[in-house]
Protein backbone atom coordinates (compact mmCIF):
# COMPACT_ATOMS: atom_id res chain seq x y z
CA UNK A 1 0.00 0.00 0.00
CA UNK A 2 0.50 3.74 -0.36
CA UNK A 3 1.88 3.46 3.49
CA UNK A 4 3.72 0.24 3.27
CA UNK A 5 7.38 1.37 4.47
CA UNK A 6 6.68 4.61 5.93
CA UNK A 7 6.93 5.85 9.34
CA UNK A 8 5.39 7.86 11.73
CA UNK A 9 7.12 10.91 9.95
CA UNK A 10 5.89 10.04 6.15
CA UNK A 11 2.06 9.68 8.00
CA UNK A 12 1.97 13.11 9.81
CA UNK A 13 3.14 14.86 6.61
CA UNK A 14 0.57 12.74 4.65
CA UNK A 15 -1.91 14.01 6.94
CA UNK A 16 -0.89 17.69 7.47
CA UNK A 17 -1.38 17.76 3.33
CA UNK A 18 -4.48 16.02 3.58
CA UNK A 19 -6.09 18.81 6.13
CA UNK A 20 -4.65 21.29 3.89
CA UNK A 21 -6.35 20.16 0.72
CA UNK A 22 -9.61 19.13 2.53
CA UNK A 23 -9.74 23.19 3.89
CA UNK A 24 -8.92 24.34 0.70
CA UNK A 25 -11.41 22.34 -0.77
CA UNK A 26 -13.99 23.43 1.46
CA UNK A 27 -13.32 27.72 0.41
CA UNK A 28 -13.26 26.56 -2.97
CA UNK A 29 -16.70 24.75 -2.31
CA UNK A 30 -17.57 27.74 -0.77
CA UNK A 31 -16.40 30.42 -3.73
CA UNK A 32 -18.54 28.09 -6.12
CA UNK A 33 -21.66 28.77 -4.19
CA UNK A 34 -20.87 31.79 -3.98
CA UNK A 35 -20.27 33.00 -7.64
CA UNK A 36 -22.61 30.91 -8.95
CA UNK A 37 -24.93 32.84 -7.19
CA UNK A 38 -24.01 36.17 -8.59
CA UNK A 39 -21.91 37.56 -5.85
CA UNK A 40 -18.88 39.05 -7.65
CA UNK A 41 -16.20 41.97 -6.29
CA UNK A 42 -16.80 45.04 -7.14
CA UNK A 43 -14.86 46.99 -9.23
CA UNK A 44 -11.82 46.29 -12.24
CA UNK A 45 -9.61 43.88 -11.73
CA UNK A 46 -7.08 45.03 -13.98
CA UNK A 47 -6.11 48.81 -15.13
CA UNK A 48 -7.68 48.48 -18.74
CA UNK A 49 -11.21 48.55 -16.53
CA UNK A 50 -12.42 44.76 -16.86
CA UNK A 51 -14.98 43.88 -14.36
CA UNK A 52 -15.28 41.13 -11.80
CA UNK A 53 -19.08 41.05 -12.67
CA UNK A 54 -17.91 40.00 -15.82
CA UNK A 55 -15.91 36.77 -15.19
CA UNK A 56 -17.86 33.70 -15.55
CA UNK A 57 -17.14 31.19 -12.94
CA UNK A 58 -15.65 27.76 -12.19
CA UNK A 59 -12.58 27.14 -14.68
CA UNK A 60 -14.27 29.45 -17.53
CA UNK A 61 -12.64 31.86 -15.26
CA UNK A 62 -9.20 30.52 -16.22
CA UNK A 63 -10.15 31.29 -19.54
CA UNK A 64 -11.58 34.84 -19.18
CA UNK A 65 -8.06 36.29 -16.79
CA UNK A 66 -5.09 37.05 -18.40
CA UNK A 67 -2.02 34.31 -18.04
CA UNK A 68 -0.28 37.33 -16.05
CA UNK A 69 -3.28 37.69 -13.79
CA UNK A 70 -3.77 33.45 -13.24
CA UNK A 71 0.17 33.52 -12.43
CA UNK A 72 -0.50 36.45 -9.88
CA UNK A 73 -3.22 34.61 -8.17
CA UNK A 74 -0.87 31.60 -8.42
CA UNK A 75 2.28 33.42 -7.01
CA UNK A 76 0.12 34.56 -4.31
CA UNK A 77 -0.86 31.39 -2.88
CA UNK A 78 2.71 30.28 -3.02
CA UNK A 79 3.40 33.42 -0.39
CA UNK A 80 0.71 32.58 1.48
CA UNK A 81 1.91 29.04 1.68
CA UNK A 82 5.77 30.51 2.31
CA UNK A 83 4.14 32.86 5.12
CA UNK A 84 1.88 29.72 6.97
CA UNK A 85 5.02 27.89 6.98
CA UNK A 86 6.87 30.39 9.12
CA UNK A 87 4.12 30.45 11.48
CA UNK A 88 2.32 26.94 11.23
CA UNK A 89 3.91 25.77 15.00
CA UNK A 90 2.31 29.20 16.11
CA UNK A 91 -1.19 28.67 14.90
CA UNK A 92 -1.20 25.24 15.94
CA UNK A 93 -0.22 26.29 19.83
CA UNK A 94 -2.70 28.96 20.02
CA UNK A 95 -5.70 26.73 18.27
CA UNK A 96 -5.13 24.10 21.28
CA UNK A 97 -4.73 26.61 23.50
CA UNK A 98 -8.11 27.66 22.83
CA UNK A 99 -9.65 24.47 22.85
CA UNK A 100 -8.23 24.17 26.25
CA UNK A 101 -9.59 27.57 27.41
CA UNK A 102 -13.25 26.91 25.91
CA UNK A 103 -13.25 23.28 28.09
CA UNK A 104 -12.96 20.96 25.53
CA UNK A 105 -11.53 17.27 26.54
CA UNK A 106 -9.58 15.29 24.51
CA UNK A 107 -12.22 13.02 23.29
CA UNK A 108 -14.13 16.63 22.09
CA UNK A 109 -10.69 17.95 20.07
CA UNK A 110 -10.11 14.62 18.63
CA UNK A 111 -14.12 14.28 17.43
CA UNK A 112 -13.93 18.02 15.99
CA UNK A 113 -10.54 17.29 13.73
CA UNK A 114 -12.11 13.86 12.50
CA UNK A 115 -15.22 16.09 12.04
CA UNK A 116 -13.07 18.43 9.86
CA UNK A 117 -11.02 16.01 7.96
CA UNK A 118 -13.84 14.34 7.16
CA UNK A 119 -16.01 17.24 5.87
CA UNK A 120 -12.48 18.23 3.63
CA UNK A 121 -12.54 14.93 1.98
CA UNK A 122 -15.84 14.97 1.20
CA UNK A 123 -15.45 18.92 -0.34
CA UNK A 124 -12.56 17.27 -2.00
CA UNK A 125 -14.33 15.20 -3.89
CA UNK A 126 -17.36 17.57 -4.16
CA UNK A 127 -15.19 20.28 -6.03
CA UNK A 128 -13.38 17.55 -7.82
CA UNK A 129 -17.35 16.41 -9.29
CA UNK A 130 -18.15 20.30 -10.02
CA UNK A 131 -15.10 20.69 -12.33
CA UNK A 132 -15.96 17.56 -14.09
CA UNK A 133 -19.68 18.32 -14.97
CA UNK A 134 -18.64 21.60 -16.02
CA UNK A 135 -16.22 20.33 -18.19
CA UNK A 136 -18.29 17.44 -19.52
CA UNK A 137 -21.57 19.66 -20.13
CA UNK A 138 -21.59 23.30 -18.56
CA UNK A 139 -23.85 21.74 -15.78
CA UNK A 140 -22.00 21.25 -12.60
CA UNK A 141 -24.95 21.29 -10.35
CA UNK A 142 -26.03 18.24 -12.04
CA UNK A 143 -28.17 17.04 -9.18
CA UNK A 144 -30.13 20.18 -9.21
CA UNK A 145 -31.05 19.34 -12.54
CA UNK A 146 -32.73 15.46 -11.48
CA UNK A 147 -34.90 16.93 -9.00
CA UNK A 148 -36.16 19.95 -11.61
CA UNK A 149 -34.45 22.77 -10.18
CA UNK A 150 -31.58 23.17 -12.81
CA UNK A 151 -29.40 25.96 -12.48
CA UNK A 152 -28.51 28.49 -15.78
CA UNK A 153 -24.76 28.24 -14.77
CA UNK A 154 -22.73 30.84 -16.88
CA UNK A 155 -25.49 32.11 -18.46
CA UNK A 156 -24.65 35.17 -20.19
CA UNK A 157 -20.83 34.66 -20.55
Amino acid sequence: GLLADADQERFDRLRTVEIKHGRISMLAILGHLVTTAGVRLPGAYDLAGDQFADVPTGLAAFGKLPAAGVAQIVGFIGLIELGFAQIKDELEADCEARMDSAGWDAAKKDSKRAIELNNGRAAQMGILALMVHEKLDNNPYIINSLIGAPVDFNAGF
